[in-house]
């Protein structure tokens, strides 16, 4: 086995804008560059966009694009300068926010129309992901008076996390899909939907982009999500373990199950898993992450997670690419413990359950990758090759988590950037081929071209019939590398 398998998201910010610093990120090990669009005007995001094309030219692999679309998110007015302290025990009034307004540890606006007013007493609301904690006690004519009963830090613009009951607008809103249309043109490869409750969320998002387009990451953060996750794994491509609103969402001692949960049964239905929020939150500010937070990224990978995702850590962060480096360090020590064969092993009893209900290419598929990752045990196979229009064939031999590397070799660009979130899959853009044969020789030379095979080496080949009119995954070679 070679290289770290589990991949890096990192999210960009104003600490990680200027172009030596997005180079930094991707030589250090970032992945994917994720966008938040919840926060400054959408103009600034596309201009980002652009920048982190531009710096990814240099990167060694192919590097993905993930936008996060904001969702009914409910955010304060900016606190201002490095933050606002709200003490545990003091008094705070929550308004309606109106433009140019700024929250302070006296009066904190909040920026969504009628929420305030919802509000009724003994409601929590939780600030940030969950760090400043509030109990609404009265309520009045010029917003709500609430106490604090957990202190902290609140810097930039907070999301206010209300009972769901309070909040109706559903994910995704007309602001989003507005988005959507001007994200699309920019050519990202992932969208992520905030706040999914049921898989129609998705499916309005997906029937958005249409056929072709980018991936959709369907992020789980609300406890309906939790309820509907077969449904909504049936229709997403990938899922996020949003950890931040599921923890002031639901009770915190359940986050653990559930994200062990979401990770279980997004792997086996081939679907890539993010897991997202505070991974190494104190470097925000220090050099190093606490041994707790690499306690939990080492945790994620024993879990079987595709991806870690950065969020504050280097967007706004003091240490940006400190931050993907020390993750980089984190999930390939971790890998070194991984329980390869107990994975696939147990992968492999549960595949044809969960794909129960999937079409007869999908199925063909599940079979012919199962197929490949019985052979890497047996035959002690080199590495297995995927060659792939999707990146589904890729994706579905991915979620075996073989202990030998995955080639994903593809004649497009924007696929190759896509699995660049799919766990140790490493993509290559080749051209297509017209025959088999061909479309073998290709692949094999690639792989020894790029060093992930020698002369002598066992490899396996996944492809299908150039010539087909549905295009399905449905032939395994062994071949012995000359």
């Amino acid at each position: 086995m070679s290289g770290r398998r589990t991949k890096i998201i990192a999210t960009v910010g104003p600490a990680s804008d200027p172009p030596e610093v997005l180079q930094a990120l991707f030589a250090a090990g970032a992945d994917v560059a994720r966008l938040s669009l919840a926060h400054g005007p959408l103009e600034a995001s596309l201009e980002r966009i652009s920048r982190v094309r531009a710096a990814a030219i240099g990167a060694s692999r192919p590097v993905g694009i993930l936008v996060d679309l904001p969702g009914p998110k409910v955010r304060t007015a900016p606190f201002s300068g490095d933050g606002v302290v709200l003490s545990t025990g003091a008094k705070v009034r929550l308004t309606e926010a109106t433009e140019g307004d700024v929250s302070t540890a006296e009066v904190v606006a909040v920026q969504l129309t009628g929420a305030v007013q919802a509000l009724e007493p003994g409601d929590r609301v939780a600030l940030g992901d969950g760090g400043v904690a509030l109990v609404v006690k009265e309520c009045r004519d010029d917003g709500v008076v609430a106490t604090v009963v957990g202190g902290g830090v609140l810097r930039a613009r907070p999301g206010v996390t209300m009972p769901e009951a309070r909040v109706t607008q559903r994910s995704p809103t007309e602001a989003d899909l507005r988005m959507l249309e001007r994200v699309l043109e920019a050519g990202v490869d992932a969208v992520a939907v905030s706040f999914v409750e049921t898989a129609d969320d998705v499916v309005t998002i997906k029937r958005a982009i249409g056929w072709g387009g980018p991936v959709v990451v369907a992020k789980i953060e609300t406890g309906s999500a939790v309820d509907h996750m077969e449904d909504i794994l049936h229709v997403a491509d990938a899922v996020m373990v949003a950890r931040g609103d599921l923890g002031v969402r639901l009770p915190l001692e359940d986050v653990p199950h559930i994200q062990k949960q979401i990770i279980r049964r997004g792997v086996t239905h081939g679907k890539p898993v993010i897991t997202a929020t505070q991974m190494l939150e104190s470097m925000l500010a220090a050099p190093t992450p606490t041994r707790a937070e690499v306690s939990d990224v080492a945790n994620a990978v024993f879990d079987g997670t595709s991806a870690v995702m950065l969020s504050g850590e280097t967007a706004i962060g003091a240490h940006p690419v400190l931050a993907v480096e020390a993750m980089a360090r984190i999930t390939a020590r971790a890998e070194r413990d991984f329980d390869y064969q107990g994975w696939g092993t147990r992968l492999g009893q549960q595949q044809m359950a969960g794909l129960a209900t999937a079409s007869s290419m999908v199925r063909t598929t599940s079979a012919i990758t199962a197929a490949a990752w019985r052979a890497s045990v047996d035959a002690e196979l080199t590495a297995i090759i995927a060659c792939t229009n999707s990146g589904t064939t890729a994706r579905m031999i991915s979620r075996f988590r073989p202990i030998c590397p995955i080639l994903a070799i593809t004649p497009h660009w924007s696929t190759a950037r896509q699995l660049a979130m799919a766990w140790g899959i490493q993509p290559v853009v080749g051209a297509a081929h017209a025959t088999p044969d061909e479309t073998v020789w290709h692949a094999v030379d690639t792989a020894m071209r790029l060093g992930v095979v020698r002369p002598g080496d066992l490899v396996g080949v996944l492809l299908g019939s150039p010539s087909t009119t549905e295009p399905t995954t449905d032939t395994l070679r062994l071949v012995r590398v000359r």
